[in-house]
């Protein structure tokens, strides 16, 4: 158990980092307009595919590990 409590932090650190650029290698193609609510090309739905799609669910299993990780550290 002391090898988990040593090793917590820095495993926190990688998921952090990873997380960090998962989320920054996703790209929109709206620009500044999306953030206002306009779109170039008048929807904004698309299918995910290729590596948007691994990036996508890469950043949710990384945050759900994140999240996780700090709640055992909270309990021990």
């Amino acid at each position: 158990m002391e090898i988990v409590v040593k090793s917590l932090p820095f495993i926190q650190i990688i998921l952090s980092v990873l997380l960090i650029v998962t989320i920054l290698l996703q790209q929109t193609g709206d620009g500044l307009g999306g953030a206002f609510g306009g779109s170039s090309d008048g929807s904004s739905y698309h299918t995910r595919r290729g590596m948007e799609k691994f990036l996508f669910t890469t950043t949710i299993i990384l945050g759900i590990l994140f999240v996780l990780s700090t709640f055992f550290a909270l309990i021990i």
